[in-house]
């Protein structure tokens, strides 16, 4: 063979390896690209995985929905506590959410009877406080908050921009209290919470990447409570929050009501444990019952940092009181 056709056999086998890897890279997308777009509500939150091993089981990672809460800024919009360290015991948070460009937003969507739901909880999980900011004309909120004890904490905002084809977006920002931290343990699984009275019992289970339903019913003095008064819309509201990172679950409520039964259509974002704190009104108080449940049949995690071991015998959680108006 001479040496120009040795050349153009050359040529000829190098453009066809080209073109295989050209055609195995349309195929499979960069090292480490979704494959495709994520679905559900709030389609720009960080995913979580369809099972505890991170592979899907029957196609239920498609139907798995968002953890929210696990990033300061997404879609465009940015959670400022203008306090990230407040002393323990009763102050006042102000925040803001910006916009791209860094403006205050002053424009959302109402949902559940409130432009912006915001939580703050504590890495350990044992305060739960469900808040009520005020808005100013400037987008700044503010809000009187009450947190026990030193320690890591974490707002979250849930919210709608009243933007034209805006999404639901679900912000989380740290928050400490400095002083000696001693981290309590995870409440341990029950199905039944006590608070002020109340006993409400927790049926049905947190699957992780499927649908399930949690019917809540609630009773006084051994007797089921039949007349719940709506609050945010409906006659209880649900939170729930994985245990580690805690990974933020707004859960809607079914139609029913006014008692004793709340039912709720969940789908947890992974395997894990979950803290779930309902809130529910009655004679015109709101209270918060909390359940610590497993979904994907994971245990807690025993190694958490700054996870005291669980225990049986675990204080009270601070979630009786975790309202402020």
């Amino acid at each position: 063979m001479n040496t120009g056709v040795r050349i153009a056999v050359f040529a000829a086998a190098l453009a066809a390896t080209f073109g295989t890897a050209y055609g195995v890279g349309v195929g499979v997308g960069p090292v480490g690209a979704p494959a495709g777009p994520e679905h559900g509500e709030h389609a720009a939150k960080t995913p979580g995985a369809a099972a505890a091993d991170g592979h899907a089981q029957h196609g239920e990672a498609a139907q798995a929905p968002a953890a929210g809460g696990l990033q300061v800024s997404e879609g465009g919009y940015t959670l400022s506590l203008q306090s990230p360290r407040l002393a323990s015991g009763q102050g006042e948070l102000k925040f803001s959410v910006k916009d791209s460009a860094g403006r205050a937003v002053t424009a959302f969507k109402a949902e559940h009877g409130k432009e912006l739901h915001f939580i703050v909880a504590s890495r350990d999980l044992t305060v739960y406080r469900h808040l009520h900011p005020v808005r100013a004309a400037d987008g700044t909120w503010s809000t009187p908050v009450d947190l026990p004890a030193a320690g890591g904490y974490k707002a979250f905002a849930d919210f709608t921009p009243a933007a034209e084809g805006a999404k639901g977006v679900t912000l989380g920002a740290d928050l400490s209290v400095p002083g000696a931290y001693q981290p309590a343990p995870l409440p341990p699984a029950a199905g039944t919470a006590d608070v002020d009275g109340y006993r409400v019992a927790l049926n049905g289970a947190l699957e992780p990447g499927r649908a399930g339903e949690l019917k809540l019913t609630v009773s006084k003095d051994g007797k089921p409570v039949t007349n719940l008064e709506p609050y945010l819309g409906a006659y209880g509201h649900l939170v729930a929050l994985r245990d580690g990172d805690l990974a933020y679950l707004h859960v809607h409520p079914n139609e029913g009501g006014p008692g004793p039964d709340v039912s709720f259509t969940a789908t947890a974002p992974s395997a894990g444990t979950y803290r779930l704190f309902l809130d529910f009104q009655h004679e015109g108080t709101v209270r918060t019952a909390a359940f610590t449940v497993t979904a994907g049949g994971a245990a807690a995690p025993a190694e958490t940092p700054g996870r005291a071991p669980a225990s049986p015998a675990a204080p009270p959680a601070s979630e009786a009181d975790g309202h402020s108006h």
